[in-house]
Formats: structure tokens, C-alpha cells, sequence
């Protein structure tokens, strides 16, 4: 029996001989996500940046799943080397990866750049996950049935790609640079469903809810206080978490690929999240600066 009600969904579903990749683990709905999965048996790898933080989440999670399987493995998807080295890693030691699920993000955060040049935004939330998907793909492959899952927002429909300044190097707007990449996280997960047809890998996007979570910490003034008004109708972590765990366990979803979630259930996208010209040039564009060769 499944349900949801404000916030909360449930499955007796089970992830045993299943090993579930996590990034941005430590902290937030990664992390209540992470408790879920392993509470189902599965093995989970927390991938996260900070070592300290990313053990000591490790920790909580197995406290709160009784389940050893539960490892941590640093990556920085601000750095592709990072990636590549992660990757590699994951490659060899790894029998099988039957969820990635691609959740770690930055959001409204001064303008940066990432090790390879990208606007901080773009690169972490869209450039780093589609570097790290890439990379693990034939694991995922062969692991099939399995699913690839991306954390967008809501704000993807405020968003638009700016594919001749995709760094933002013209201009930066912190919410629009957010936007533009949530909007990447939806079009990517449409790419990349067409490309996986017939090989048993299937991919969802998603909009966890307004959650408060570390991501607030780059909100200023007028933004602070608005938050601070629509605070008493936010999720917490948990159920911010339900959608997510929703698309990684829910069995109906096994024939279902490139769709956009919500509130455990399919929801509509904005008109440029089903723009297959703009997805396609997209990744072209992602393929170029990554160089990588993705057919």
C-alpha cells in the first residue's frame, strides 16, 4: 500500500542486491533520502565533498537504518577531475549501480566559477552531473533495471538557456543563473530518457518542494524575508526527500522515462522543459565544453 499526504509518502518496497549512488549526501533531503534507501537494504554510497561532513553523515545514516552498506566517497563537482577521479573509482570497485541519483546542487550563490571555468550554478547543478552520468553510464547499463534520477526545482519554470553566454560572463543574475540551471536538470533527464531507450536505464527529474535546507544560505534581504513568510508552508528535509524516493523505488515507474515529478506523482514542466531543439542543443553544447563524445 502507497500513500501521500502532506509530505509523506510510503512504500514497503525493497533494495536488497541494489546499490544506490547519492550526491550532496551529507546534508539536507540527500541525506533523508540516503536514511530511506538504506533503511530498504540497499547499498548506499554518499557521495559528498567535504570528507568531515560527509563521514559524519555516513554515520547517522547507518544509526538510523541499521544498515552497514551505507559508504562515503568524496567528490566536488565543481572540479572534473574530481569527477573523473570519483568516477574511476566507482568503475572499479562497484559490481553494479542501479540508482544514481543526481541531487547535490548550489542555488542563488554569488557569481564563481568552477575549477574548468564554468558559472558555479550551471557548472555543479547541470555540467558536473551530466560529466558524472556520463562517466558511470555503462555501469548503470549493465545494472539494468535501473534509474537515473535529477533534482530540479520549480524554478526550472522561471528559467531560460542562454546557450551564447551560458556562463552568465555578460551578465549574472544569482536567480536567473539558478534557474537556467534547474531548467538544464529537466532537459537533460529528456536527452538522456530518448537516448537510453530499450536498454532497461530509465531517468526522472523532479521538484522536491520548497524545502529549507542549507541551499537558503545564500538568500539576502528581501529574499530572506520572503522565505521567512512562506516558511510556515515549507517541507522539511523528510518530506522534501518523498519525491525523490518516490522516483528511485516506485514500481509503476519502470516503463515511465524523462518524465518531471512532483509531490510523488507526474506534474507538468514548463513549455522550455519540453523543448527538444533547445534539449539537443543543449547537449551538444554540454558535450562540447565537457569534450566528451555522447551520441
Amino acid at each position: 500500500m502507497r500513500k501521500w499526504f502532506r509530505g509523506s509518502w510510503s512504500s514497503a518496497q525493497r533494495l536488497e542486491g541494489k546499490t544506490v549512488l547519492i550526491t550532496g549526501a551529507n546534508t539536507g533531503i540527500g541525506k533523508e533520502t540516503a536514511i530511506d534507501l538504506a533503511k530498504r537494504g540497499a547499498r548506499v554510497i554518499m557521495a559528498c565533498r567535504s570528507q568531515e561532513r560527509g563521514e559524519a553523515a555516513v554515520k547517522e545514516v547507518i544509526e538510523g537504518s541499521q544498515n552497514q552498506e551505507v559508504v562515503y566517497m568524496q567528490l566536488d563537482l565543481a572540479d572534473s577531475k574530481s569527477i573523473r577521479v570519483f568516477a574511476e573509482a566507482v568503475n572499479r570497485d562497484e559490481p553494479r549501480l542501479n540508482i544514481l541519483l543526481n541531487n547535490a546542487g548550489v542555488m542563488v550563490c554569488p557569481y564563481g566559477k568552477t575549477a574548468d571555468g564554468f558559472e558555479m550554478q550551471i557548472g555543479v547543478n547541470h555540467m558536473g552531473h551530466f560529466l558524472l552520468t556520463y562517466l558511470l553510464l555503462d555501469l548503470i547499463k549493465k545494472s539494468a533495471p535501473a534509474r537515473i534520477i535529477n533534482v530540479s526545482s520549480l524554478a526550472h519554470t522561471w528559467g531560460s538557456i542562454n546557450l551564447d553566454d551560458i556562463n552568465s560572463e555578460k551578465s549574472y543574475d544569482k536567480r536567473a543563473a539558478y534557474s537556467q540551471s534547474k531548467l538544464a536538470n529537466v532537459l537533460f533527464t529528456r536527452s538522456l530518457a530518448k537516448r537510453l531507450e530499450d536498454t532497461g536505464v530509465t531517468t526522472y527529474a523532479l521538484h522536491p518542494g520548497v524545502v529549507k535546507t542549507d541551499l537558503w544560505r545564500h538568500l539576502s534581504g528581501p529574499q530572506q524575508v520572503v522565505m521567512k513568510m512562506v516558511s510556515p508552508f515549507t517541507k522539511n528535509s523528510t518530506q522534501g526527500a518523498q519525491t525523490s524516493i518516490y522516483c528511485a523505488v516506485e514500481p509503476s515507474l519502470d516503463k515511465e522515462s524523462g518524465g518531471y515529478y512532483s509531490d510523488c506523482a507526474p506534474a507538468n514542466c514548463s513549455a522550455a522543459g519540453k523543448d527538444d531543439v533547445l534539449a539537443q542543443k543543449l547537449w551538444e553544447l554540454s558535450c562540447e565544453l565537457l569534450s566528451v563524445t555522447w551520441d
